[in-house]
């Protein structure tokens, strides 16, 4: 093999002392809970319209059961993403928990429902600024708006901007403050039952048929959970900070959804002979909710309650905060697209090319491009009731595939660690089935069997948008000579340039340790390219012998035991891959270094993929053991071993906490590559 060298000449050495891994900062509890209540937050803009002009009285009831409905599906996220802490939700859990076909179908299905979240919030922002000037309502202005705020989230993420988690916070804050203060508002001024409950006759106004139908549209305010699942990798929150999250999510989200369609309903009532903008079946009763405000029904509420020049000021901080949540939701949706999309290319699930980084921003801006064609071509028909019932069908496929894969993980991988696990489990077989999960399931199906038989346009263009991506799936795995069912996966950084080499034998050392999932899988993505005929895998685990002993001492078995578990458990994820063979071997040496060196030599290995030790946050420096000095003390000294004797390339990848970033070596030689996009 041709050894490349680096640009420079006597500068490689240098490099080789300066290497590092970097380190990625944690996502906490604050930016957790605001990335998902910023499009959670900002369904109640559009979501509170459409669900009235079906549910009519019964809409906080409905809002409720969908409150009680988002709390147990966010249970179920929170349990999968600490699970296998990946970008990409419920297209994760049913890949680990089912297979990649039914993982890809839950990631389709939620590219269906950011593409609508996107189209859905532009089309509503004219709406909203009609407070400052009523033309802004007019068919063309509403368009022109939708296409504007589509470009500058194109272009946002086009150049791999990243939005500030501080600005996410404090407008979730705002907004949170703002709608609060409405629903106080409204009760204090306006607070009459009677306006709920004198108009509401069960199974006639509403219909069943409207009531179930608002039932599903009122999912819309889920996307939330997967843009919050999206930031998986980089989470770092404890146990207890999760609960307090998913507890103060529940209750914030109840009170926003439940109490605004409670005062809207007041100060907005049911009646009979009121336009509406949707076709219902209640014989004429309806809410302006449904009709004249359907688009911007917050401003609606605050219109209704308040008059004068106070009213004015309310009606324009309303119009002001519904742009700014509308665009960042918009903005969520383009982000979940991108991070969505790119994992099923990487995937081999959608072809690659349509993924490929941009080569100055590292952004898919190929499918940036795509989809923001796609979400304006929604906004073109100007039909709120049509995106919030496309909508539905695509959430709650990916929701039942949720709840189904944590159900599933409990049988498959029950002594796996969970960061969090799912309240309320029963016994089942020996192991726990988590009750809320089942229920989430039970639900989600039941909802979308409501959406597909009550709904004839999301039932035509849902079916439509799902067989497409089956047909595309099925026809480019059968093309590529892939299994439609086993895990392929695409190296990042072939997403940007093509490989300069293919490995057909990697060694991996593995320790028994969490990091070797992560190990394995890097081995198994740069090995499992079909046209390359295959690889093997050498998984190795290495006993260190002291020199008191002979090399050919009686190991203890306990200790044997623990070697094969780590070699077995390393062959599972590495076989996952397509064409990969998965050797497992247990070594001896007198050091983990010169062991690993010595198994590379003997099996003529072209790479060792290992982990780099996480270093050292002692303050001090080198002498202390700190981050600061050498790559020893950087990378560990069993890795900074191997860099310096490998006989072979040396990929390492990055520690616990690290960032995904990996090292290239041979012979003195480095070139540090990192993955993903810049607008993650």
């Amino acid at each position: 093999m041709d050894r490349p060298s680096l640009p420079g000449g006597d500068a490689a050495p240098r490099l080789r002392r300066e290497a590092f891994v970097a380190v990625e900062r944690g996502v906490g509890t604050p930016r957790l809970f605001a990335t998902a209540y910023s499009t959670v937050g900002s369904s109640i803009y559009f979501a509170l319209g459409v669900v009235a002009a079906f549910a009519l009285g019964l809409t906080p009831l409905v809002f409720l059961i969908a409150g009680i409905l988002f709390v147990v599906t966010t249970l179920t996220y929170f349990e999968g993403m600490t699970l296998y802490p990946e970008r990409g939700g419920s297209a994760v859990m049913a890949r680990y928990a089912f297979n990649e076909l039914l993982s890809f179908v839950a990631g389709w299905a939620i590219l269906l429902d950011f593409l609508i979240l996107i189209a859905i919030s532009t089309l509503s922002i004219g709406h909203y600024l009609t407070a400052f000037w009523g033309e802004f309502g007019d068919d063309g202005l509403t368009l022109a708006i939708a296409l504007g705020v589509l470009f500058l989230v194109a272009r946002y993420n086009y150049l791999g901007k990243a939005p500030r988690g501080q600005r996410t916070i404090a407008l979730s804050i705002v907004d949170m403050a703002l709608v609060l203060m409405i629903v106080g508002l409204g009760l204090a001024t306006a607070f009459d039952p009677g306006a709920i409950t004198d108009n509401v006759q069960l199974g006639d106004v509403p219909t069943w048929a409207d009531l179930i139908f608002g039932m599903t549209v009122a999912v819309i305010a889920f996307t939330g959970i997967e843009a919050a699942a999206n930031l998986a990798p980089e989470v770092r929150v404890g146990r207890e900070a999760l609960r307090r999250t998913v507890g103060a999510g529940a209750a914030v989200v109840l009170l926003v959804f439940v109490g605004m369609s409670v005062v809207a309903l007041m100060a907005l009532p049911v009646g009979q002979g009121v336009p509406m903008s949707v076709d219902n079946q209640t014989g004429g009763y309806g809410t302006e909710l449904g009709g004249r405000y359907i688009e911007a029904p917050v401003l609606g509420v605050v219109e209704a309650l308040t008059g004068g020049f106070a009213g004015e000021l309310l009606g324009y901080a309303v119009a002001l905060v519904a742009m700014l949540v509308l665009s960042q939701a918009a903005n969520a949706g383009m982000v979940g697209i991108a991070r969505t999309a790119y994992t099923l290319a990487t995937h081999r699930q959608i072809p690659r090319g349509v993924a490929r980084l941009h080569p100055r921003y590292g952004t898919p801006w190929i499918l940036i491009s795509i989809f923001a064609v796609l979400s304006f071509a929604l906004v073109i028909p100007l039909d709120i009731e049509l995106l919030a019932g496309m909508f539905a069908y695509g959430a709650l496929i990916a929701f039942s595939l949720a709840h189904l894969s944590v159900c599933a993980l409990r049988f498959k991988e029950p002594n796996r660690r969970r960061g969090y696990k799912v309240p309320l489990n029963v016994r089942v077989r020996g192991k726990e089935l988590p009750v809320p999960a089942v229920i989430g399931a039970v639900l989600s199906v039941a909802a979308w069997i409501g959406t597909f038989f009550y709904h004839d346009e999301a039932r035509l263009f849902g079916s439509a948008w799902m067989a497409f991506g089956l047909l595309l799936y099925v026809v480019y795995r059968s093309r590529e000579g892939l299994s439609l069912t086993r895990l392929v996966e695409v190296p990042a950084e072939r997403m940007s340039v093509e490989p300069e080499v293919e490995y057909a034998r990697i060694l991996v050392p593995v320790f028994g340790e969490q990091l070797d999932d992560d190990i394995m899988s890097t081995a198994g993505q740069l090995a499992s390219d079909p046209g390359s005929g295959g690889a093997t895998i050498d998984a190795v685990y290495v006993h260190v012998v002291p020199m008191s002993l002979p090399l050919d001492a009686q190991l203890p078995e306990q200790r044997v035991a623990r070697a094969d578990a780590a070699l077995q458990r390393a062959r599972q994820v590495g076989e996952q891959y397509e064409g990969v063979t998965v050797n497992v071997d247990q070594v001896r040496g007198r050091t983990e270094g010169a062991a690993i060196v010595e198994a590379a030599r003997d099996r003529r290995s072209e790479a060792i993929v290992i982990g780099a030790e996480p270093p050292s946050k002692i303050k001090g420096g080198g002498l202390l053991g700190g981050i600061a000095g050498a790559r020893q003390s950087e990378l560990g000294e069993v890795t900074a071993y191997v860099l310096e004797k490998s006989p072979c390339r040396v990929l390492v990848t990055a520690p616990p906490d690290g960032a995904g970033a990996v090292e290239h070596v041979q012979n003195g030689e480095l070139d540090l590559m990192t993955g993903g996009t810049r607008s993650e």
